[in-house]
Order: C-alpha cells, then structure tokens, then sequence
C-alpha cells in the first residue's frame, strides 16, 4: 500500500484510518503491512506522538 509522504497528509490519513476502521495503531500497521516504527518516527518530526487512549495522533 503507499501511503502519503509528506508528514502532514501522513498525519491525516493515519488518524482517519484509526478513527475509521482500527483499534489501534498496532492493527491498522499489521492489516496495512506499515513499518509502525517510521510512522512513528515521520510523525514525531511533527510534533505529533501517538496516544493508545484516544487512538491517534496528537
């Protein structure tokens, strides 16, 4: 699957995914075969840390 790049459509179509169809990042990373530890890390060049308890980004 190919996901944006750039760090802030990266942010949108993260959060929409795990609003809309996962639990957590963990599930969304394994379903969508994406290395969570670059989102993690692309994401964080942002400013923005996933949050278990509210299953996104902020």
């Amino acid at each position: 699957m190919s996901i944006p790049n750039d760090p802030v459509m990266l942010l949108s179509f993260i959060n929409t995914n795990l609003r809309d169809h996962y639990d957590s990042l963990d599930e969304l990373c394994l379903s969508l075969s994406l290395p969570k530890n670059d989102i993690v890390a692309k994401l964080s060049m942002i400013d923005y840390e996933y949050d278990a308890n509210r299953n996104q980004f902020l």
